[in-house]
């Protein structure tokens, strides 16, 4: 099933895809996609709807990002070994791990806003693991059935902010859009196996980053367990799980983002975001 949030910022609505590709309201459903709506039991009763009792979504609609109230969004770095070598970094010895402010959650098709003093500015097409029900010390065999699916996320990073200053990455990687999720969270019975899905992303038309979810280092059981031993995961955090290669860092020349350029991603079988980078206000 394919869920989705629509509408103004901070006016989103939740809704579903339905099967000839319309959008359906859920609203009067459920308050938002978002925390205990997104439980393997509140799932199944969205399921059990049957979208053409659902009023039609406006044509034309935004769409928001695919997670309402997220309480943490946690970052997993260098996580395919090409790209940590591109990045002249070794290959962790267990999951690094950064934090991206919530305030970073964009739409999939909101303008990436270039910040004030940005210089290197860069694209990282990601797997986004959307937490369903609560996990505390979990077993890896055991974590997926706390994920209540999956979602594409545009990792965006300002490099000189994130390596080339004191203190942690986050100040790289929280930028107000620096994380557009979506367009839909994919319930995880749809995609059961996370890690053999290809993932890429184009800019200007240029495909820069074509890989495989098949290369990661830790994969998203492996992850959600990991944290989970250090923070208990609630419904709605999301975890993006890591890069390929093909990032503007990597370059013997960089290409950074600029404002007019185009960014087009998506990872196979939870569709296709697109954004348009933007001078600062």
């Amino acid at each position: 099933m394919r869920l989705m949030r629509y509408g103004p910022v901070g006016e989103e609505q939740p809704g579903l895809v339905a099967a000839d590709g319309t959008i359906r309201s859920l609203a009067g459903v459920i308050d938002d996609l978002a925390g205990n709506n997104l439980g393997d039991d509140a799932i199944a009763r969205l399921r059990s709807i049957d979208p053409a009792t659902l009023d039609e979504a406006p044509a034309g609609v935004r769409l928001g990002p695919c997670v309402g109230r997220v309480g943490k969004l946690i970052g997993i770095g260098l996580n395919y070994a090409d790209h940590a070598q591109e990045s002249g970094m070794p290959i962790p010895a267990e999951p690094l791990i950064f934090m991206k402010a919530t305030s970073a959650i964009a739409g999939p098709f909101d303008p990436v806003e270039m910040p004030r003093g940005a210089t290197k500015l860069d694209w990282e097409v990601e797997l986004g693991v959307v937490i369903g029900t609560s996990a505390r010390y979990v077993s890896q065999q055991q974590a997926l059935d706390h994920v209540a699916g999956y979602c594409v996320v545009n990792d965006i990073s300002e490099r000189a902010f994130q390596l080339e200053g004191t203190g942690q990455w986050v100040k790289g990687k929280s930028s107000d859009g620096f994380a557009p999720l979506g367009p839909w969270l994919v319930t995880r019975d749809e995609i059961p196996d996370p890690q053999n899905l290809s993932l890429w992303l184009e800019v200007g038309g240029h495909r820069f980053q074509d890989g495989s979810t098949a290369t990661m280092v830790f994969g998203p059981a492996e992850l959600v367990s990991y944290l989970s031993r250090f923070m208990t995961l609630h419904p709605g955090d999301v975890i993006t799980t890591g890069t390929p290669p093909g990032v503007a860092l990597g370059m013997a020349a960089p290409r950074w983002l600029q404002p007019g350029d185009v960014m087009r991603l998506g990872v196979e079988g939870l569709g296709v975001q697109q954004q348009t980078v933007v001078a600062a206000r």
